[in-house]
């Protein structure tokens, strides 16, 4: 692992970090907050995955996570949105390729030599955190937007005890009913719409749902509303009784004014869930 960049960031330290990873082969670069609690021993931590034309940067100078995380003593993972390199095959659209690996793992050519993103935040990346920071895994949440809202939400239903609680910002609710979903699972799954049911967080939300508190939030004025579909995620969380709390908030749009906006309650929410 190298260090790229360390930062005094509200009493703690914003890193940048990347390592040779052995499940999308290639370099990835993560950012990993931690507050001035982990000096003293592990601290729990909060996953934030990103959406779409991201990289691990976006949130970390965007969102305005650290003030709040460092305020609760949680630290902060920014993964990237996809694998990188010269010889990881891309698309021209901004929506396929790189960053835009979906959570998943592609098992399609050209992608499924790379592109293995649910594993690599699933199992590599936190045996890496684990193993060289002081973070407590017992004591772990995750959040995301958009593209990472989805990765979140079907991480947290898939992975049962994982994670104490979930939250997500506009995220892709029903990929396999929108064409942000089935553009992307079509090229890295295949045409076997069987084996697209697990990335779905509607899916997955009427089957299995979440054993822990949800939050989400979405824009009323979100220009993707469309493509996100979280009419069917709601629907399939009451029919459920799911505990969740879901949100349409007036007038924001899918940007990260709408994201720093409420940041702080996120925040909040999993520090009740990572100190209960």
């Amino acid at each position: 692992m190298q260090t790229l960049s360390e930062n005094r960031c509200y009493g703690g330290t914003q890193g940048v970090y990347s390592h040779a990873a052995t499940t999308t082969n290639c370099d990835m670069t993560f950012g990993l907050f931690l507050p001035e609690e982990a000096q003293d021993g592990p601290v729990p931590i909060l996953w934030y995955l990103s959406g779409l034309t991201c990289t691990h940067e976006n949130a970390m100078t965007k969102a305005g996570a650290q003030q709040w995380a460092a305020e609760q003593g949680i630290a902060l993972c920014f993964p990237d949105t996809s694998p990188r390199g010269e010889d990881v095959a891309d698309d021209e659209a901004y929506d396929l390729g790189k960053g835009a690996g979906f959570y998943v793992n592609a098992t399609r050519d050209p992608w499924a030599k790379h592109y293995q993103m649910w594993d690599y935040v699933a199992e590599e990346l936190p045996a890496l955190l684990a193993e060289n920071f002081a973070i407590d895994m017992d004591r772990q949440a995750i959040t995301g937007h958009s593209m990472g809202g989805h990765g979140a939400l079907t991480l947290a239903m898939s992975l049962p005890g994982r994670f104490r609680s979930v939250s997500a910002f506009s995220p892709i609710c029903n990929p396999t009913g929108a064409d942000w979903g089935r553009k992307q699972l079509t090229a890295y799954l295949g045409d076997d719409e069987t084996a697209w049911a697990r990335h779905d967080a509607s899916l997955l939300m009427a089957e299995t749902g979440f054993d822990g508190p949800v939050l989400v939030d979405t824009g009323t004025s979100d220009q993707f509303l469309d493509l996100l579909k979280p009419e069917t995620l709601a629907a399939a969380a009451a029919k459920r009784r799911q505990q969740i709390q879901f949100r349409m908030q007036p007038g924001y749009d899918h940007s990260y004014f709408f994201v720093s906006t409420f940041m702080e309650d996120h925040v909040a929410f999993h520090a009740e869930a990572l100190y209960a």
